[in-house]
């Protein structure tokens, strides 16, 4: 991942797919496309596209995966596109007999159509449930769903009122691990974990089972953006506790953080992404991190969730559509919630990826 590397980020899902297919064909990897049922934004066709740099059926395997969260796709994208073409990091992972598995675009629509959700308005990380089971309660949720979903964009000053006196009296941290969690009861909510398997996890589940199933161990890098301070690179855990958690902290540091002792800028939630590696490979010894980068203050980030959620209503209600500004509009205030486009936050994403990645693969 050499610089100068800015241009290998993207300023659209087209263009970030058009790249990653690029990187991988120079690279002389096959890719290997898994068609979404919808067009994206620009019309253009959506893929799950998967490219395994190394031995196929490896016994040493590293999946480094974007999208997840849709419009979070363009930090990852760039990230896999530089390390397609960064030849030590390639030859460093030869060498040690590790296999990497680029999972470009986990949930292309989003990514696309500049959401955080798939087309089910489902949040991928909080969609991994065994379904024949009762699903997880959010009650507090309930609470707070009318006031983070307000009839009218941009809302009222009493709900923003509303919002801030609810802030002020519990606290941030509070509220986010209240709506963060995720939730089942409302499909047109924030977090919204769904009620039986989307696209995404099925999809994922296959490539895994294809990718990784002959693993004898597994790590897992996931890319996110959002949460922490402006162009720093967290690590948090993503396995689970107990000896892969020691693992985890001794590849990529003590600072590895956690979800479950309150020491992440994440909070804990339900039906997480990562558990899919534990149950599509079994034989697998799993240590894995979701890498997330900051962007903009908290607050920002809910805001534009709040109106995305708002847009893709409306979009798909059968009331009148907004206008175009305001999709616009909307659509910049997105990807500038999960994506600094200036060179030196680029930099900085490369280079703590590039870090993370080297260390998987020494580690493996």
């Amino acid at each position: 991942m050499e610089r100068p590397a800015a241009e290998n980020f993207a300023s659209t899902y087209a263009q970030a797919r058009r790249k990653f297919l690029h990187a991988a064909d120079a690279a002389r990897l096959t890719t290997i496309s898994h068609p979404h049922p919808l067009p994206g934004r620009e019309s253009e066709r959506l893929a799950m596209d998967v490219v395994v740099d190394g031995a196929p059926h490896a016994h040493k395997t590293l999946v480094v995966s974007s999208g997840c969260h849709g419009v979070e796709g363009f930090a990852g994208s760039g990230i896999q596109v530089s390390a397609l073409q960064d030849e030590t990091l390639r030859g460093r992972a030869r060498a040690a007999g590790v296999t990497i598995v680029h999972i470009h675009g986990l949930n292309p629509y989003g990514f696309s159509h500049l959401r955080r959700t798939t087309h089910e308005n489902v949040d991928l990380n909080r969609n991994f449930h065994d379904f024949s089971k009762p699903l997880p309660r959010n009650d507090p949720y309930r609470q707070v769903h009318p006031l983070l979903l307000p009839e009218q964009w941009p809302p009222p000053a009493s709900n923003e009122a509303a919002l801030m006196e609810l802030i002020q009296s519990s606290g941030v941290k509070a509220l986010q691990a209240v709506v963060a969690r995720g939730q089942h009861e409302f499909p047109d909510g924030l977090f919204f974990g769904g009620t039986e398997p989307c696209w995404s996890n099925l999809t994922l589940r296959s490539v895994l089972r294809e990718t990784a199933a002959h693993a004898r161990q597994l790590a897992w890098i996931d890319v996110h953006t959002g949460l922490g301070p402006t162009g720093v690179g967290e690590r948090i855990l993503s396995c689970d506790p107990g000896e892969p958690e020691r693992r985890a902290r001794a590849w990529w540091g003590p600072a590895v953080t956690s979800v479950n002792d309150d020491s992440s800028t994440s909070t804990f939630l339900t039906g997480p992404m990562w558990t899919a590696a534990v149950d599509e490979c079994p034989r697998a010894e799993y240590t894995g991190i979701a890498l997330e980068f900051g962007t903009v203050p908290l607050l920002e980030v809910l805001q534009a969730l709040r109106a995305g959620n708002w847009l893709h209503a409306r979009l798909q209600g059968d009331g009148p559509r907004p206008p175009v500004e305001m999709v616009e509009a909307i659509g910049r205030q997105m990807v500038e919630a999960f994506f600094i486009d200036t060179d030196e936050w680029k930099s900085v994403v490369l280079d703590q990826a590039k870090e993370a990645i080297q260390q998987a693969i020494d580690n493996l």
